[in-house]
């Protein structure tokens, strides 16, 4: 097929997500001519996201209508590399974004820091145990930039977005009310935190009583309404219910489309194109420079932008699949622990307990996707876990986020799925159940990676991405210890019932668990262990760079979206700053 080539710009973006979003409005706000390519639909507020239709459960929250077409592009899974990948036909365990936003667009909104010593895990470690405490076949490794150097950048994401919580730590002095465990932060969150649930101050009631430390979950469903630096105006969350996998009709949670798409549509250097598929990054005869991209457009022509510059900020499969159907950098090679492109893929392990009250109601139909109490005392390396053998830890934690009326059916072992005692118990206990979760980190393995599939293809006829990885000992452990403080936890409550679940081995890609995938385009000092280097600048072509998860060297407890905000706004400064002025690797 021959390709039509278009003008030449200064910079093309792949993916208008968070990361996508920040880089495009950030290159051209410094007067270069960005086009942000989308292979989804165009999708604001209004009227995408109008009320009431976008309260339809069956289109969104179980027919995915924000998310990627499988039928048209998905990944093969394997738990083992001796077995046989598959296709996920079907969503499961995480959810795929499409469309302007990207899963900025139908997210959660819970929006954390990860902690001063996540960035530098492996160093951290070995200083408090020793060489040796580090498993053989774990890759653990440091970032290459640290907390320090991020602060200022969380702190342009949470007004870009008016989170709504409470500092716990300012400038070194702790804060009542916040996490005492987090970074230092210059100033305090842009908006109040939000009001608690009742489910979660039971919660944190019963975390105070064992010694811990429970703070409310830093918010973008904001607790008023709020202007942002970027002159976009964002309602108060009105507690509806319907958060994730859906868009917000309220304009009261933060997006690319709430927080950035009205700045971007003011900037005449910036173009924006939909269903754009992006299905080559072009190199040069060198093969260090890249020259533009190619596209499939919404008639399934194939299209050229050339481009000075390129940012890679789609999902984490996106962005490492990309990399290998282009051939930039080498492939991972689990035999032999050689390569990058595809190393260290991580995920979230979960766990927790399902607690069923006769004497409680609980008013679960109300909710956001933040609102929530949360727990940091187990976190990575705040509490002393050696003699328990884990690397890591977990948050613990209660969100109130909505029991929307078709999927929300906690029932325990021992109740029917059908019949007459099946309604009894919704009919009772719909309204009197709370969970509460535990959020645990995951480290990164030789064993666990991504790669091209040999078999599967997409329907362009391009092979699909395929993704090896189960549960290690270390993050079983992990579960298993969280889940059973909140058993202790949620008895102090006493509940009528209480189910208790951790992890469990083989990881299953079909029930959801989160959509916090991470890695296979990692960050780093050493360009043998990193496809990018502390700027997100690909080691082998310095006019590419790679934002988003896949940087995650390992993930940490927490859900990754303020740190890919942090990350993209660090990359975008040193673009700015360093790279426009002397074109070549920034190290």
């Amino acid at each position: 097929m021959t390709a039509e080539r278009l003008k030449p710009v200064d910079a093309v973006v792949i993916g208008m997500g968070w990361a996508g979003s920040i880089l495009a409005n950030e290159l051209a706000a410094a007067g270069l001519s960005v086009v942000g390519l989308e292979r989804g639909a165009m999708r604001d507020t209004d009227p995408d996201f109008a009320l009431p239709q976008v309260h339809d459960e069956l289109r969104y929250a179980l027919r995915h209508e924000l998310m990627q077409d499988l039928s048209r592009e998905t990944l093969t899974f394997r738990n083992r590399s001796d077995e046989m990948a598959l296709p996920m036909r079907q969503y499961g365990s995480f959810l795929l974004g499409d469309g302007f936003g990207g899963g900025g667009s139908h997210w959660n909104g819970q929006t954390f820091r990860f902690l001063p010593q996540d960035f530098r895990a492996r160093a951290f470690y070995e200083e408090r145990y020793g060489r040796q405490f580090v498993p053989d076949g774990m890759n653990l490794q440091d970032w290459g930039v640290s907390y320090d150097e991020l602060e200022p950048h969380y702190d342009r994401f949470e007004y870009l977005c008016g989170i709504s919580g409470k500092a716990g730590n300012i400038r070194g002095t702790i804060q009542a009310g916040g996490n005492p465990f987090e970074g230092p932060r210059s100033r305090d969150y842009p908006n109040p935190p939000m009001k608690s649930s009742y489910a979660a101050t039971l919660f944190g009631e019963a975390a105070t009583g064992f010694g811990k430390h429970p703070f409310v979950s830093p918010s973008a469903n904001l607790s008023r309404p709020y202007t942002n630096p970027e002159g976009q105006d964002l309602g108060a969350c009105i507690v509806c219910g319907f958060c994730e996998r859906f868009g917000c009709g309220m304009a009261a949670r933060a997006s690319p489309q709430t927080t950035l798409l009205g700045a971007l549509s003011k900037k005449t250097n910036f173009e924006w194109r939909s269903h754009a598929q992006v299905t080559r990054l072009l190199l040069d005869a060198t093969r260090k420079r890249v020259t533009g991209v190619s596209y499939l457009d919404a008639q399934g022509r194939l299209v050229e932008q050339p481009a000075d510059l390129v940012i890679l900020s789609a999902f984490v499969f996106n962005n490492v699949r990309l990399l290998l159907l282009s051939g930039i950098g080498a492939p991972y090679d689990p035999a032999g622990g050689a390569g990058t492109v595809g190393r260290n893929f991580a995920y979230q392990a979960g766990g927790g307990a399902t607690l069923w009250f006769d004497d409680k109601i609980l008013n679960v139909f109300m909710g956001s996707g933040a609102l929530g109490t949360v727990v940091d005392d187990e976190n990575g390396g705040i509490a002393d876990h050696a003699a328990r053998g884990f690397i890591g830890g977990a948050t613990l934690n209660v969100f109130s986020s909505g029991a929307k009326p078709m999927e929300y059916r906690d029932i325990p072992p021992g109740v029917p799925n059908w019949g007459s005692a099946w309604k009894q118990w919704v009919a009772k206990y719909y309204n009197r159940t709370m969970s509460i979760g535990c959020r645990a980190s995951v480290m990164s393995y030789r064993d666990t990676y991504l790669d091209l599939d040999p078999t599967y293809r997409d329907a362009a006829g391009d092979q699909l991405l395929r993704l090896t990885f189960d549960w290690h000992d270390n993050e079983l452990i992990i579960s298993r210890y969280a889940t059973a403080l909140i058993e202790r936890m949620g008895a102090a409550l006493n509940p009528a019932r209480m189910l208790a679940q951790p992890e469990q081995r083989p990881y299953s890609i079909e029930p959801y668990q989160s959509t916090h995938c991470t890695g296979g385009a990692v960050m780093g000092t050493d360009p043998r262990t990193s496809v990018v280097n502390r700027y997100l600048q690909s080691w082998d072509v310095p006019n590419l760079f790679v934002v988003g998860a896949s940087a995650f060297p390992q993930n940490a407890a927490y859900g990754p979206t303020g740190t890919v905000g942090a990350l993209a706004y660090w990359a975008a400064d040193a673009i700015k700053t360093r790279y426009l002025k002397s074109p070549g690797s920034l190290l």
